[in-house]
């Protein structure tokens, strides 16, 4: 025969699901819900971020190591918090139609174009400014004028062949316009890329770009504290900062090269 309570006016039950039924009774039912803890990833369960890497360095383009850089930003994916909540999708040696094709095929929410730009800087660069690498940048021959006679400014795609291909800053904007209801951060790790994240900015919460020439390792340093932050659930305006120390702490003076820029009100 079951002992009654020490308390006949009160009966204690621990129930974990959600209702109480068929309770026959006299005296008080104190309910306590059952918990778990458990740490809860910034973003939903279905809600899984594909970040699309693009790489271009055309056959007469200085060798950039940008095998490296996404071998560290796969890494520091693969070791973070979070690492389930993110892909990682590769595209090399990428034309004009694969950046697009990539685009519709793989839903990205970060996208990471890592290679060479062309341009002017937008921030006076100091006159002792030097690299101890490649830097990523690129000068053509005889570089194209758009309508309003200057020349044009951009990332370097490859052709048909390897050979390098200009996408204009128009062209960049006008793609990503299309993308914006869907693309949260675009970052622009080539030479002189500030104007396009400007122009980018317009249509996506947030962009990177560099506001004048930066060297390889610099850009290597930057891509890893950046995706080491996201890795650890950091918000995309701590990770650029994260980026920027990642510079520093390796004693190269590049930290105020990239350059964050918001969407546009």
């Amino acid at each position: 025969m079951p002992q009654s309570n020490s308390d006949p006016t009160q009966n204690t039950f621990n129930i974990s699901n959600s209702s109480i039924t068929n309770l026959v009774g006299s005296g008080s039912i104190q309910y306590n819900a059952a918990t778990q803890k458990a740490e809860v990833s910034p973003e939903s369960e279905n809600d899984k971020k594909v970040t699309l890497f693009l790489a271009a360095q055309p056959l007469t383009t200085a060798r950039l190591r940008l095998d490296e850089e996404v071998r560290e930003i796969e890494e520091g994916l693969k070791r973070s918090k979070y690492r389930d909540r993110f892909e990682l999708i590769q595209k090399w040696a990428v034309r004009p139609r694969d950046l697009q094709r990539a685009m519709l095929e793989c839903n990205p929410s970060i996208v990471h174009f890592s290679g060479h730009g062309i341009g002017r800087p937008t921030h006076t660069p100091s006159a002792d400014t030097q690299f101890p690498d490649a830097a990523r940048k690129f000068q053509l021959v005889d570089p194209p004028v758009n309508p309003a006679g200057t020349f044009e400014e951009g990332i370097i795609l490859e052709d048909q062949v390897g050979q390098p291909k200009l996408i204009s800053t128009e062209a960049l904007s006008t793609l990503f316009e299309l993308f914006a209801d869907r693309v949260q951060c675009v970052v622009l790790n080539a030479c002189y890329s500030e104007r396009q994240a400007q122009a980018i900015a317009q249509h996506i919460p947030y962009v990177i770009g560099m506001n004048q020439a930066i060297g390889d390792r610099a850009a290597i340093e930057f891509a890893i504290g950046f995706y080491d932050a996201l890795g650890a659930g950091e918000t995309i305006e701590r990770a650029y900062q994260l980026g920027q120390v990642a510079i520093q702490m390796e004693g190269i003076a590049e930290h105020l090269t990239p350059v964050l820029v918001p969407k546009s009100n």
